[in-house]
């Protein structure tokens, strides 16, 4: 189901359709239309499967829509890493793009001062992305029950995923499906720290170290056929005095900023500007 934030806002090239707030739509009514040339048949295919049964595991196997069923009206990293990616996103992102935001939530982070064409928001709590101002329609799903994402080809120029790739269990299935949605030349930006809710993290993630994390983001872009070379950015905490008073502080998690890493990679080629 596909929820409208805004209910003046009609949905691209279906204006004649009507949208109302909170109110649900089969998204088969509210897809947008690409044209594109024939496609590679190849490109998007899953070449291999980067995680292990074991890998996929997490300690708290409940259904992650009971774990998220109520809403968490905070930020999960600190000012630093909301600063740097949203300057990532100022770089990255135009105004003229339409953008996914991939499990999602009551922010999106992207720069205040720019009106993108559109965002859709996905995410596994509704209320939450009903707070997100930033969306202009969002849908509620649970990509470890089904990967599929109710859009057609090529409808995104760009799709986000924000500190939440370390709970997915099928990730090679997601990426997949992002590399199908985007237009060519768009780009999946993949951000994290080294926070998480830990009982839902997937094994691999947990019991991985920062070097391991970044590496296994990259290892999901490249089982994906088609996706460019994935590159790294990331901005690490200057390193504590190791003074009493930083040992206390550390204790509480207050010594040092988040660390942060993003893994952007593009479909078939990175546009020159």
């Amino acid at each position: 189901m596909l929820y409208s934030n805004q209910a003046t806002k009609p949905w691209p090239s279906l204006s004649s359709f009507s949208l109302h707030p909170s109110k649900p739509q089969h998204l088969s009514k509210l897809l947008a239309s690409s044209s594109s040339s024939q496609p590679d048949t190849s490109a998007g295919n899953i070449k291999r499967l980067v995680l292990s049964p074991e890998g996929r595991v997490k300690l708290n196997p409940s259904p992650d829509r009971d774990f998220y069923s109520f809403p968490r009206f905070v930020t999960h990293v600190d000012d630093s890493f909301i600063s740097t990616l949203t300057g990532l996103y100022r770089e990255q992102l135009k105004p003229e793009y339409e953008i996914l935001d991939l499990m999602s939530s009551w922010v999106s982070h992207l720069p205040p001062e720019v009106k993108y064409k559109r965002v859709v928001g996905h995410g596994l709590n509704a209320q939450e992305l009903a707070r997100n101002p930033r969306l202009d329609y969002f849908f509620v799903k649970d990509l470890n029950q089904d990967q599929k994402l109710e859009f057609e080809d090529e409808s995104f120029n760009a799709v986000l995923c924000t500190v939440s790739v370390q709970y997915l269990q099928w990730p090679e299935k997601v990426f997949a499906e992002v590399f199908r949605i985007l237009k060519p030349g768009g780009v999946f930006i993949v951000s994290f720290s080294n926070r998480m809710f830990y009982e839902k993290a997937i094994s691999a993630w947990r019991e991985g170290t920062r070097y391991s994390r970044v590496q296994l983001v990259v290892q999901y872009f490249l089982s994906i056929d088609g996706f460019t070379r994935p590159e790294v950015v990331k901005k690490l905490p200057s390193k504590s005095d190791n003074s009493p008073l930083d040992g206390i502080m550390r204790l509480f998690g207050l010594s040092q900023s988040d660390p942060f890493y993003a893994v952007i990679s593009y479909r078939n080629f990175k546009p020159l500007n």
